[in-house]
């Protein structure tokens, strides 16, 4: 196979490796969750999908030009523990949100009324926001190390544009699952959501986590 070809080869590896893996629901669906809890706009929403995807892809790049540079078993062992590793954050991060949910659920029936100082002061919006975007960072797709090991023989230039067409790829089909799950999200709507969203979408999270755990076990 000669340069043109392989670098066409890949380069479509690339991007239906990008997409289709974003299908999982550990990459859209944490996301949404929390968007639909915070009641996010559906422009936050959209740029907390890509900032999520962008931390995801780039640490899978890099795996893979490390794995380039020293070697492909130890740096593709490393991204498969990271990956065995997400499903548990994944699940001490949805505990901890419907705790954090009930605890707000409790104030709120007790005084009538949403502590706003309090969680201006807090903040909880922009913890959740980097709480996914490192949890996503530690969560790589390891399907890329073998694309970039095979693009060995390509130009600096053409391994470049193989990986941008994984990032984009990757962070267009997030953003895309993501601001559709919003839009569905929407029609959920009552004094119910406001009281126990964060509640739920904590539990919606605990339920993904696990699903990733026992998919990776």
């Amino acid at each position: 196979m000669n340069t043109t070809s392989l670098f066409a080869s890949l380069a479509v590896a690339a991007i239906t490796v990008g997409s289709l893996h974003s299908l999982a629901p550990d990459h859209w669906v944490p996301i949404a969750a929390v968007a639909r809890a915070r009641g996010w706009s559906r422009g936050r929403t959209a740029r907390v999908a890509f900032l999520c995807g962008l931390g995801h892809v780039t640490v899978s790049v890099l795996l893979g030009l490390l794995a380039l540079a020293f070697g492909t078993q130890l740096f593709r062992s490393l991204g498969e523990r990271m990956v065995s590793v997400a499903g548990l954050l994944l699940i001490g991060f949805g505990v901890a949100y419907a705790v954090w949910g009930l605890r707000g659920a409790f104030v709120h029936r007790i005084h009538g009324h949403r502590h706003h100082h309090y969680d201006h002061v807090h903040d909880p919006s922009r913890i959740s926001t980097w709480s996914l975007f490192l949890i996503y960072c530690a969560d790589p797709c390891v399907a890329v190390i073998p694309i970039l090991f095979a693009a060995a023989p390509l130009s600096a230039a053409e391994t470049i544009t193989i990986v941008v067409a994984y990032e984009v790829a990757t962070i267009g089909a997030m953003v895309a699952l993501v601001a559709l799950a919003h839009s569905g999200a929407q029609l959920f709507k009552g004094k119910w959501i406001e009281r126990y969203g964060d509640t739920a979408a904590g539990a919606l999270i605990v339920a993904t986590g696990i699903l990733v755990a026992v998919l990776d076990w």
